[in-house]
């Protein structure tokens, strides 16, 4: 391997060891010392004539939904039109809570994952999603995190019924999201 290759692989490895500690604490330790409450958090399927809608965020990389935690006085949609607007630039419609994801284990928290109709706005990068892209549904990434598959089938063949469902993100869940991250990483976010 050339020396130049060789040193921009040393500088890669070495911007990811404060992001995992970063994210080990907010994984492990934070959620049991200095929550009193679990997390609640909303996302968004976006779907239109061009797809789904992924992100990438800039800590972990990997595709997965938009989305975020409610302000104080904030709904749920309120929360999410706000944080896929900051996310992706575009304006959305809720349109229907399709399934809600009880996780435990690494960062125990409820996904609320809702249907959404972009209604205004380009799709574009921020500070906290360097990519933005559509997907065609029955072509997701591979570098899509798994635990988002469920929530974009569910909510592409919503009966209207959104169930809850448990879920379990061990040691496993944790290692495919670094391996997704690391192949992310590697190819310049380029990989799918």
């Amino acid at each position: 391997m050339a020396p130049a290759r060789l040193a921009t692989r040393l500088v890669r490895l070495a911007e990811i060891l404060p992001v995992y500690a970063s994210l080990a604490w907010w994984g492990l330790v934070s959620p049991r010392l200095s929550e009193r409450e679990p997390l609640v958090v909303v996302q968004a399927v976006i779907r239109s004539e061009r797809g789904v809608l992924l992100t990438v965020r800039r800590d972990l990389r990997g595709w997965e939904l938009p989305g975020g935690n409610a302000r104080p006085g904030e709904s749920e949609a309120q929360a999410l039109q706000r944080e896929v607007l900051e996310e992706t630039g575009l304006a959305v419609e809720v349109v229907c809570l399709t399934g809600e994801y009880v996780r435990t284990g690494f960062r125990p928290h409820t996904a609320r994952v809702y249907a959404c109709r972009a209604i205004g706005g380009t799709p574009r990068p921020s500070r906290e999603t360097p990519e933005v892209r559509w997907f065609d549904p029955d072509l997701l990434p591979d570098t899509l995190f798994p635990w988002y598959r469920k929530p974009i089938a569910d909510a592409l063949s919503t009966d209207g019924a959104a169930e809850v469902h448990r879920e379990h993100q061990g040691l496993s869940a944790v290692l495919r999201g670094m391996r997704i991250d690391l192949r992310m990483r590697a190819s310049g976010d380029a990989a799918r």
